[in-house]
C-alpha cells in the first residue's frame, strides 16, 4: 500500500499549493467568488463537470449499478440532463446578470424584496449539501488508511476548508480541474475496462445476472420521474451551479462550456453503473451496495492504478465539498449577514475587506460543515433534505423570474414561504425518503405563486426595466469590479 499512500498525499498536498497559489490571485470580490469572471471553454467545462460529479455521483453511482444494473446510471444521468437544460436554455441569461447569488437575482427581477427568506432556503440546501460531501472522507480514508471516522471527516474536511478559504473560487477553480483530469483517468480510464475485463466481459455478466440487470428502465418508473424532478431541476437552481455560471468568461461559454460537461455527464453515469454491475458479478453478497466501489477497487486494482483511482473518489468528493462550502458561505454573508446588519453597498465597499470578510465566512461555514458531518450518519437523508427544500421552496419563484413576467415579489415570498413549509411538513409526515413531500410541496409551490402574483400588482414597471436591462447584457459590473475579459 506505501505506492497508494504515496500517490494520495502527493495529490492532498497538491490541494493545498493549489490554494496557496489561488490566494495570490484573488485580489477582489469578483476574484474571489466567481475567479474574476474569466474562465474561458477548457476551463469552464472541466470545473463545472468536476462540481456535480461528487461521492454520491461516484460511490453513489457505483452502488445503484450494483443494487439495479444499468438503469442504476439514472439518478447522475438526471444530474446531466438538468446541467444541459441549464446550459442550452437558461445560463447566457444568468451570466449577464453580473451577480453573485440566486437570491441577488430574485431582488433585482422582483424589486428587493425576496432576498433574506431564499437566502435562508439556499443556505440550508448547500449547508447540507456541503455536509453530505464531507461525510464521504470517512468512506475513502477508512479504506485507504482503516481510519477512525471522526478524524477522517477532520482531515478531508480541514484540507477543503484550507484551500477553499485561502483563494476562494480561483483556488477551487484550479483544484476542480486537476479533479477532473484525476477522475476521467481514474474511473473512465482504469477502473471501468479493469472492472468489466475482472468480470468477464459483458457477455459473461449478462449470463451470470438477472436480466432486469440490462433494462434501461429496471429501477422504475417513479423513481425516475423523482429523480428528475430533484436532480435536473436542483441543477437549474443550485447556488452552486449558478456561481459557476457566474465564471463564464461570456455567453458562449456558459451555453457551450456547460454542455459540454453535461454530456460528459452521461457518460460518466452510463460508466458507474457499469462498474456497479461488474462489481455484482465479481461480489453478489456485499452486506451493502454503497461499498461496492470501494471493494472492487481495494480487491481488484493493482498497486499505484488503485491510488489513483482512490485519489479520483476523493478528487470527486473534494469538488462538490468546496463548490456547497464557498456556495453555503457566499449565501450566508451576502444573502444573510450582510442584509441583516445593513452593510455598506457593494458598489462603496473596499476590495480587500470583502475578501477578508468572505474568507472568514468560508472558514466559519467550514467548521459548522465538519461539525455536522461529524454529528450526521446518513447521507442519503441529508441529500433528500437538502434538495427537497431547494426544489419545494426556490424552483418555482426562480424559474416564474425568468420565464414569467407577471410574477410579483409578493407571490414569490408566498410561493418560498408556502413551499418550504410544505416540504418540511410532509416530510415529518410521510418521512424524510418519501417521494410525497416534494410532489406535493412544489405543486402547493407553483399554486402560492400564481395565485398571489395575480391578486397583487404587477412587479413596478422600472424594475421590469432594469431587469431585462441587465438580461440582455447592458447593464456593467458594479464600479469597484474589474471588468470581465474577452478575447
Amino acid at each position: 500500500m506505501a505506492v497508494d499512500y504515496t500517490v494520495i498525499v502527493v495529490y492532498l498536498a497538491g490541494m493545498l499549493a493549489m490554494g496557496w497559489w489561488g490566494m495570490r490571485r484573488a485580489k477582489s470580490k469578483s476574484d474571489f467568488l466567481v475567479a474574476g469572471r474569466r474562465l474561458g471553454p477548457v476551463m469552464y467545462s472541466g470545473t463545472m463537470a468536476a462540481i456535480v460529479l461528487g461521492g454520491a455521483s461516484t460511490i453513489g453511482g457505483v452502488g445503484l449499478g450494483y443494487q439495479y444494473g444499468l438503469s442504476g446510471a439514472w439518478m447522475v444521468f438526471t444530474i446531466g440532463l438538468g446541467l444541459l437544460a441549464l446550459s442550452v436554455f437558461f445560463s447566457a441569461r444568468i451570466a449577464r446578470l453580473k451577480v453573485y447569488t440566486v437570491s441577488e437575482m430574485l431582488d433585482l427581477r422582483y424589486g428587493g424584496r425576496a432576498g433574506v427568506i431564499s437566502g435562508v432556503v439556499m443556505w440550508a440546501y448547500t449547508l447540507m449539501l456541503a455536509v453530505t460531501s464531507t461525510i464521504a472522507y470517512a468512506t475513502i480514508f477508512d479504506v485507504l488508511f482503516d481510519m477512525n471516522r471522526t478524524l477522517a471527516i477532520v482531515l478531508g474536511g480541514s484540507i477543503v476548508v484550507a484551500y477553499s478559504t485561502l483563494g476562494g473560487m480561483w483556488s477551487i477553480t484550479l483544484t476542480d480541474m486537476v479533479q477532473f483530469v484525476v477522475k476521467t483517468i481514474g474511473v473512465l480510464l482504469l477502473l471501468l475496462p479493469i472492472a468489466v475485463v475482472k468480470a468477464g466481459g459483458f457477455s459473461a455478466m449478462k449470463a451470470k445476472l438477472p436480466t432486469e440487470y440490462f433494462d434501461p428502465l429496471g429501477i422504475g418508473g417513479e423513481t425516475i420521474f423523482t429523480y428528475v424532478l430533484i436532480y435536473t431541476f436542483g441543477m437549474l437552481i443550485g447556488q452552486d451551479i449558478w456561481q459557476r455560471v457566474f465564471t463564464a468568461r461570456n455567453d458562449r461559454t456558459a451555453r457551450w462550456g456547460g454542455t459540454v460537461a453535461g454530456t460528459y455527464c452521461l457518460v460518466y453515469a452510463l460508466a458507474g453503473a457499469v462498474i456497479g454491475t461488474a462489481a455484482k458479478v465479481l461480489y453478489p453478497e456485499l452486506p451493502s451496495a454503497d461499498t461496492a466501489f470501494a471493494t472492487i477497487v481495494k480487491d481488484e486494482l493493482p498497486v499505484g492504478v488503485r491510488g489513483l483511482v482512490l485519489a479520483a473518489a476523493l478528487a470527486a468528493v473534494m469538488s462538490t465539498s468546496s463548490g456547497a462550502l464557498i456556495a453555503c458561505a457566499t449565501v450566508a454573508n451576502n444573502d444573510i449577514w450582510s442584509r441583516l446588519r445593513g452593510a455598506v453597498r457593494r458598489d462603496t465597499a473596499d476590495d480587500h475587506d470583502e475578501v477578508k470578510g468572505n474568507r472568514a465566512f468560508i472558514l466559519v461555514m467550514g467548521i459548522a460543515v465538519i461539525c455536522t458531518a461529524i454529528a450526521l450518519n446518513n447521507v442519503v437523508e441529508a441529500l433528500t433534505v437538502a434538495y427537497n427544500l431547494l426544489v419545494g421552496g426556490l424552483l418555482v419563484p426562480i424559474l416564474g423570474g425568468l420565464l414569467w413576467k407577471r410574477g410579483t415579489a409578493h407571490g414569490a415570498l408566498a410561493s418560498v414561504a408556502v413551499g418550504g413549509l410544505a416540504v418540511i411538513g410532509l416530510m415529518a409526515t410521510y418521512g424524510i425518503l418519501a417521494n410525497e413531500p416534494v410532489y406535493y410541496g412544489l405543486l402547493l409551490s407553483l399554486a402560492a405563486y400564481v395565485i398571489v402574483s395575480l391578486a397583487t400588482p404587477a412587479t413596478d414597471a422600472a424594475v421590469l426595466a432594469v431587469w431585462r436591462e441587465r438580461l440582455a447584457g447592458r447593464d456593467a459590473e458594479p464600479v469597484s469590479e474589474p471588468a470581465p475579459v474577452h478575447h
